[in-house]
């Protein structure tokens, strides 16, 4: 009990700094403890690998604590508040004294609790629980959050993922502090977004692609500006800002659209501006090519899997169809900012997506330019996974 031998590749995967264990490396013997309990691993010659806590719902049975022997992690032990008030330290040096209103101010399977990631939303953080078995840890990180941050509030939103699937995702709960608003105003830079922190499927705005929505605003100017899967309109307002000349927004619900425009006036801009549509991407691409409707800069930044009127969507599948239909609508020497966040979907894949789609709709891409991940989203370089977040901006020869 409390003790499980690990394949030597897992054991040096573990030891480079990759936080989790899945349940098939740990044999036909599986894990007998709780959820939440502390576990050691060794290698197959009985070196010590390191600490981790068990989920028993989830296909990662083990996600890494520590790897120092002398370290002590049990809940209270203090060790978890120490590394989000490191984390917290690492985002002022990094970001300065007037970082942006949303930020990730604790990125766990980095950080030194997986499962787990905090945001910072103006005055109130939000903290995210991707595995049960990280819930033990709670008082404590709330705690650290009180003592570091000292927001007005605190939200907590419970993904965990059973390995049975899951239910609805539920809205986010107060923890601790006062009730936040129901449109509460962020800045990033002169752009200000309306973001709500109790909203079951996200706040309305993704802070991790803050450097993709600055490279479309350095490529906006005098542009006629495409924006696909547009959501509540991040980079339509810094397309906007940056002076496109013409404006529209493709999404299937229409509830984001007004969530847009009111971005568009919390950031100063006329909400007449944004053209909207409500429907399928490839459908509405696939009507713009037949009318001989061009952009020259087309924005695809897809969800990872979908399923709407149009059928299911899916980025590992589609990823290249999908480039297809935006390269028929792209003008000669126009601009492509092709988007995945999914961790199916590596660089490569994405560049091959690319070249596949040019391929099809006979256009000649170039890639000019690559964002990912911004700083406040820190990565352990044994974590491949963890930089999941790829932008590739081309030309159209």
């Amino acid at each position: 009990m409390g003790q499980y031998r690990i394949p030597g590749d897992v054991a040096t995967r573990v030891l480079a700094g990759h936080p989790w264990v899945f349940r098939e490396a740990l044999g036909a013997r599986g894990v007998a403890e709780e959820t939440g309990a502390v576990v050691e691993l060794i290698s197959g010659n009985r070196d010590f690998v390191g600490r981790g806590y068990v989920d028993r719902e989830h296909a990662i049975a083990v996600r890494m604590l520590s790897r120092d022997p002398r370290e002590a992690v049990a809940p209270g032990s203090g060790t978890i508040a120490a590394r989000f008030g490191r984390a917290v330290e690492v985002r002022r040096q990094l970001l300065g004294t007037r970082p942006p209103e949303a930020t990730r101010v604790f990125s766990g399977e980095s950080e030194g609790l997986p499962g787990v990631t905090v945001d910072r939303y103006g005055e109130f953080a939000v903290v995210q629980w991707l595995s049960g078995g990280a819930l033990p840890w709670r008082d404590e990180l709330l705690g650290a959050i009180e003592a570091t941050l000292r927001p007005r509030g605190i939200y907590e939103q419970r993904r965990l993922r059973p390995l049975g699937g899951s239910g609805p995702p539920e809205p986010a709960v107060r923890a601790a502090g006062e009730e936040a608003p129901v449109e509460l105003i962020v800045a990033d830079g002169d752009a200000r977004f309306g973001v709500d922190v109790t909203a079951p499927l996200g706040t309305g705005l993704f802070p991790d692609m803050r450097l993709g929505w600055a490279a479309v605003a350095a490529r906006a100017a005098g542009r006629r500006v495409l924006n696909l899967f547009s959501y509540t309109g991040a980079f339509s307002v810094y397309a906007a800002k940056a002076g496109a000349t013409e404006l529209v927004a493709v999404d299937v619900a229409p509830k984001v659209h007004a969530r847009a425009r009111r971005n568009f006036e919390l950031s100063g801009l006329d909400p007449a501006r944004l053209e909207t549509v409500t429907g399928d991407a490839r459908k509405t691409l696939g009507r713009f090519a037949e009318r001989g409707r061009s952009f020259d800069l087309v924005i695809c930044d897809p969800p990872t899997f979908s399923h709407g009127p149009a059928g299911q969507f899916s980025v590992a599948r589609d990823l290249a169809a999908l480039a297809a239909d935006c390269a028929r609508v792209l003008a000669p020497h126009g601009l492509l900012a092709f988007a995945t966040n999914s961790t199916k979907v590596s660089a490569a894949e994405l560049d091959r997506a690319l070249g596949e789609g040019a391929a099809q709709a006979g256009a000649d891409l170039r890639i000019i330019e690559r964002v990912g991940l911004p700083p406040d989203f820190p990565v352990a370089p044994g974590f491949p996974e963890g930089n999941y977040l790829k932008l590739a901006i081309a030309i159209r020869a």
